[in-house]
């Protein structure tokens, strides 16, 4: 099996740049949110961490059948 560095690093810049676009666009709400985030209960937390990856198993699935 041959790994594609390229895609690799593609892949791990558009992630960075997904994850700071909330900070960069909602700056002033973003320590609120993020106060909600800590306080919720870890299994509500673990939820939304599985249906994150589940949605990213199912882009990546439709982006490679594309």
């Amino acid at each position: 099996m041959h790994f594609d560095w390229t895609i690799f690093f593609i892949a791990l810049g558009l992630a960075f740049v997904i994850e700071g676009l909330p900070y960069f666009l909602f700056a002033e709400h973003m320590p609120r949110i993020l106060v909600a985030l800590a306080e919720r209960p870890p299994r509500h937390l673990r939820i939304m961490g599985l249906t994150a990856i589940i949605l990213g198993v199912l882009l990546v699935s439709f982006g490679r059948s594309l």
